[in-house]
């Protein structure tokens, strides 16, 4: 229990989660999330992104040091607690990115005050290095890579299926990879979904990093890709 307890979250980290989440606005995410129903769906899911947003929180709390420094590609509603734990109970930097601006205003606006600002800016553009990157549900987005997401989940149908279409998408994710892996620092982690895997194991090896892929796995409240973290082994001096 004494193990549990120390990667617990602070009472008053808890709190600013659900202030947080009490002042988003609903109606406008509704909007942007779905084409309709999105009162719905906001009321099945505020609940679950704040309970398994808590839990991805204490296992990133248990692997990540404190003062450190992140960076979120694809950072929404559902990645809010685990900028809330960062800041303000880790004393961690975030650099979160998101490219829909409808988005980012609702977010920015609900997390006004607090030490962390959302940018509606690609994260290519990010400059530094960083010791913690999430990129979760981000290659195989339905919206913007449609047939790497079809293969991705099993839905490819041969008969309509763009090899075409895809490979420009391949094309895009290696590209996205190429400008956000090399900014994490060695030894770090890589917060993914296990769809997502193969890119980065891809990535990695390609550019002999060694790694470790996490067995645990942590469900997600709004996609539903369960979510797992990569070890980026520390870097081996040259012998002379």
């Amino acid at each position: 229990m004494r193990n549990a307890d120390k990667h617990s979250l602070r009472p008053q980290t808890r709190q600013m989660i659900r202030d947080v989440f009490a002042r988003l606005d609903y109606d406008a995410l509704g909007d942007i999330y779905c084409e309709e129903g999105g009162e719905a769906f906001w009321k099945a899911h505020k609940n679950k992104c704040q309970t398994m947003g808590i839990r991805i929180g204490e296992a990133l709390k248990q692997r990540l040091p404190q003062k450190g420094k992140s960076l979120y590609v694809g950072a929404g509603v559902a990645e809010l607690p685990l900028l809330v734990l960062e800041t303000l109970e880790m004393n961690r930097t975030v650099q979160a990115h998101n490219l829909r601006e409808r988005e980012v205003d609702v977010l920015n606006r609900a997390c006004d005050g607090l030490p962390f600002t959302v940018h509606a800016t690609a994260a290519q553009t990010a400059r530094g290095t960083f010791d913690h990157l999430w990129i979760a549900s981000v290659l195989n987005d339905p919206e913007c890579f449609p047939e790497t997401s079809a293969l991705a989940y099993g839905r490819a149908d041969p008969v309509r299926f763009d090899p075409v279409a895809f490979q420009q998408e391949r094309t895009q994710i290696q590209e996205l990879l190429d400008a956000c892996l090399p900014k994490l620092s060695r030894p770090g982690i890589l917060s993914t979904t296990v769809e997502e895997v193969t890119w980065m194991e891809d990535w990695l090896t390609r550019n002999r990093i060694l790694c470790h892929v996490e067995e645990q796995l942590y469900p997600t409240a709004i996609v539903g890709d369960p979510l797992c973290f990569i070890r980026l082994e520390p870097t081996k001096k040259r012998k002379r």
